[in-house]
């Protein structure tokens, strides 16, 4: 029988030490692996049952536009001031944005034959100054 000397029985304890703690890392790490899988899962279910719930309003929405509900006279009398001011209110809008549009297209053509006068007047300079140049 032979007996294995101290420094054999040091070197299974470290190999018997090391494959634990390599044993524990995969434990934990099938561990966190499997939670996370199923926290995807109940994301996706999540999702799902939101998007149930966005198209079940949607249907609704469309539901209340097709079959309105008749209101007293002065609830809609008061809708329709609402709905006009808004139109008028975007009208405004869109007047203000066509002017403001016109406007800096007016500036930038101004601007532009600005350049292009002093241009003009710059190469007229040139031109007088080679003509005196040759007589």
């Amino acid at each position: 029988m032979v007996i294995p000397t101290i420094p054999e029985q040091m070197f299974i304890l470290i190999i018997a030490v090391l494959a634990a703690i390599v044993l524990i890392i995969i434990v934990f790490q099938w561990k966190s692996i499997s939670k996370s899988k199923n926290s995807i899962l109940i994301l996706e279910k999540e999702i799902e049952l939101k998007k149930m719930s966005m198209v079940e309003k949607d249907i609704e929405s469309k539901r209340l536009m097709d079959n309105p509900i008749p209101l007293p006279q002065d609830q809609q009398d008061r809708l329709s001031e609402i709905r006009q001011s808004t139109t008028e209110a975007r009208s405004k809008v869109g007047f203000l944005h066509s002017e403001i549009n016109e406007r800096l297209a007016r500036l930038e053509a101004e601007t532009e034959q600005r350049k292009l006068e002093k241009m003009l007047t710059e190469i007229e300079e040139k031109e007088n100054k080679l003509k005196s140049m040759k007589k």
